[in-house]
């Protein structure tokens, strides 16, 4: 199945829901936001939506941290 992650056409084979997908991607649940065909899904629909061929899979990773140096300039313009 062809589908579009991220704007890059890829082929999965194996890969029928977005679970499978992330897991495919090395990618877990509980650190992704996902949207297909511009649609935000619920993570409690990630291993029962079925992904189609040409769906647009749109993955956002969320990254936490900061350096105190940027936290303490943030807090200056605050």
């Amino acid at each position: 199945m062809r589908i579009i992650v991220n704007g890059e056409e890829q082929e999965h084979n194996d890969t029928h829901t977005v679970t499978t997908l992330l897991h495919a991607l090395n990618l877990h649940n509980e650190q992704v936001a996902v949207e297909v065909n511009l649609k935000i899904l619920d993570r409690s629909n990630f291993p029962t939506w079925n992904l189609q061929e040409g769906d647009k899979v749109e993955i956002l990773s969320f990254i936490g941290g900061g350096s105190p140096q940027t936290r303490h300039i943030r807090d200056k313009l605050i």
